[in-house]
């Protein structure tokens, strides 16, 4: 796999939609240095901080990846056709951290319903800047372990557990066993 430079495509596309650093910031309401610091490949964002940028943007993580993806009318999928959503993103970061991978069915915006095939390492986390859009989703453990929290609501969820809440609730997931949990989620309208 090709590494995915981070920084080069954010400029890129804040460049393009005629965006300072500094407006970006102020759109995505993160501290205008981490703008920065993600251009020049100083700092890898965590997922949430990701989101948050290309929220401020109005694209998606699966635009922001994967510019140039085909747009499909097929209705069934095989796992290898799937859209990797962040495997590039890890690509990037140093030393041993827990791995999240987010896995697309078909064409999201087309149905304006997201879903995912979610794999979380032990370790993994969103991060502890809780994430926040506009949606509604929700999902099953298909395995393993999986810590929710939607706002003041938390639960560590099994395999054959499930959830579901409005997105606007600060959320997170952790992944707080010793082994790789599953989640199969949805998400409308697509957020990601």
């Amino acid at each position: 796999m090709q590494d995915f430079d981070v920084g080069a495509r954010l400029k890129q596309m804040r460049q393009a939609a005629n965006l300072s650093q500094r407006q970006l910031a102020e759109a995505s309401d993160v501290p205008h240095g981490q703008i920065s610091m993600i251009e020049t490949n100083r700092s890898s964002p965590s997922v949430s901080s990701l989101r948050k940028i290309l929220g401020g943007l109005g694209v998606t993580m699966s635009e922001f990846f994967e510019p140039d993806a085909p747009v499909t009318q097929a209705v069934f999928f095989k796992p290898h056709e799937l859209r990797d959503l962040t495997t590039r993103l890890y690509s990037t970061l140093e030393g041993p951290r827990g791995r999240i991978t987010l896995q697309q069915v078909g064409d999201a915006r087309a149905h304006n319903l997201q879903i995912l095939y979610e794999r979380y390492e032990p370790g993994a986390d969103t991060g502890e800047q809780m994430l926040e859009h506009a949606s509604h989703e929700g999902g099953v453990v298909v395995a393993g372990e999986i810590e929710v929290t939607a706002g003041d609501h938390c639960a560590v969820l099994k395999a054959g557990d499930s959830y579901l809440f409005d997105s606007t609730l600060p959320h997170r997931f952790r992944n707080i066993g010793d082994r790789e949990a599953l989640v199969v989620s949805a998400c409308t309208p697509p957020y990601l």
